[in-house]
């Protein structure tokens, strides 16, 4: 493992300082109703305020009737194509369907053959990574977290760009297809080189093929004999296409757009949605869901029975359990309400591989989860709304069946979610022109300057 950087600053100092900022940085909830602001940019019933606008995704779980929120079945567009019309024609003619989003996400359109086979060259071409880049960037400095080298990656190839500040729809689509293409080879190998240096494990670094998908490139790479069946890659496709985006409101996605309304380079703004889907409360998620599942399993002696799993999921929403935040992590989502159409494509598509590799116990426990958690919620809480499962519900599970390590259950995500970063990017810079500038209400008091020597501490 590699010898970690030691602050020079003490623990206790931090704690002492902690609660002089303490003091002066606590608003009062009340506020933010006192001076109407929308906390987490969010309305009274849980909508999002309007931010922007957008050709590019859509995501539909509730319509206003009389100002009153109706649930209804989920639906997710991109570019006005329903995603599960999408899915259904590719497994109709079993063929791989990410990089036909690819193109819808960027141009608008669905590509035609001769479309598709010319981008399949480009990201073909550029799947490779600059020389040395590897060796010079990747393994000299090992990070516990692949999201984290991710972003130190993306950052790091804007030394390797010819020009890379130039802001013109015609560089930002050029540096859009390479990083596309870049990031299953990035992701593969920052977890390469974790496992060498913090798992002290054999490292796998496979040459680039151009001859594959993303889906097949992506397991061609993580495994260490390169085998993989084209059942278990079209599973991993789907999960792209699934995550290539969903709309500009979710934080990362508003996160690239915020950076790039100021005019910054494409590496910046992208890697600003890196660290947003990092957090727990985004793409994180999927790894939440796995812990929680693996706690069920390790104290419910038989997680398939309802009534135990009945018991133990009203623990869990008492904080009495699991990591007593009270949360159930996988059900519940900002729109849909019903259903999330992800979450219904990747359970239903799942079901036959999780059964094949042995993880009956596991499937059958999130089913319960899904069936139970919106009724014991709803007795615990006296709250009476509709909750779906979301796509973090299953999509861990998927992974795990697809033998890929709980390592890269976010950075997966990334990997196929960059699509939809750099077609929200473009779209900023074709149509906004004005810098995010939303306004905070100061709560703070005039205070008369004292001068050093007559300051006393409270």
């Amino acid at each position: 493992m590699p010898s970690n950087y030691i602050s020079p600053i003490s623990m206790d100092a931090i704690t002492t300082l902690c609660g002089e900022l303490q003091k002066n940085n606590n608003i009062n909830v009340n506020s933010y109703e006192k001076y109407q602001v929308k906390r987490g940019l969010r309305n009274a019933d849980g909508t999002g305020v309007m931010a922007g606008l957008t050709r590019i995704c859509s995501v539909e779980g509730y319509y206003i009737l009389d100002g009153e929120r109706i649930p209804k079945e989920g639906k997710l567009s991109y570019r006005g194509y329903d995603i599960n019309d999408i899915i259904n024609a590719c497994l109709a003619e079993d063929r791989f369907g990410y990089e036909e989003v690819i193109w819808l996400l960027l141009f608008g359109s669905l590509p035609t053959q001769n479309q598709l086979y010319a981008l399949l060259e480009v990201l073909a071409e550029c799947r490779a990574l600059p020389d040395e880049f590897v060796e010079d960037v990747i393994m000299k400095h090992p990070s516990k977290d692949i999201m984290n080298k991710m972003a130190r990656c993306v950052m790091a190839l804007y030394s390797f760009d010819e020009d890379p500040d130039n802001t013109t729809i015609p560089n930002v689509l050029r540096q859009s297809l390479q990083l596309i293409a870049q990031m299953p080879t990035i992701m593969n190998s920052a977890y390469q080189v974790k496992r060498r240096a913090y798992y002290n494990k054999t490292m796998f670094l496979h040459p680039v093929r151009k001859d594959q998908s993303i889906a097949e490139s992506i397991l061609y790479q993580l495994r260490h004999d390169k085998k993989f069946t084209h059942e278990e890659a079209k599973l991993l496709d789907l999960c792209l296409m699934l995550h290539a985006d969903h709309g500009g409101g979710n934080n990362s996605t508003f996160a690239t757009r915020v950076l790039t309304s100021s005019g910054t380079d494409t590496y910046s703004a992208i890697t600003a949605g890196f660290g947003s889907l990092k957090g727990p409360r985004h793409g994180g998620a999927n790894i939440k869901v796995a812990n929680m599942m693996n706690d069920i399993i390790a104290n419910v002696s038989d997680p398939t029975d309802e009534g135990q799993m009945k018991d133990y999921l009203a623990k869990i929403i008492r904080k009495e359990v699991g990591d007593k935040s009270g949360l159930v992590y996988g059900m519940g989502h900002a729109v849909y309400t019903l259903s999330d159409p992800r979450a219904v494509v990747l359970k239903a598509n799942a079901r036959k591989l999780a059964y094949e590799a042995g993880y009956e116990k596991e499937f059958r426990t999130l089913e319960n989860i899904e069936k139970l958690t919106p009724e014991i919620f709803a007795e615990i809480k006296g709250v009476d709304k509709a909750m779906c499962a979301n796509v973090d519900l299953y999509s861990g599970l998927v992974y795990k069946t697809l033998s890929i390590p709980e390592d890269l259950f976010t950075p997966l995500f990334a990997t196929a979610r960059i699509s939809g970063w750099c077609a929200h990017r473009l779209e900023e810079i074709s149509s906004n022109g004005k810098i995010m500038r939303p306004a905070y209400k100061s709560v703070s008091h005039s205070r008369d300057y004292i001068s050093i020597d007559k300051r006393i501490n409270d």
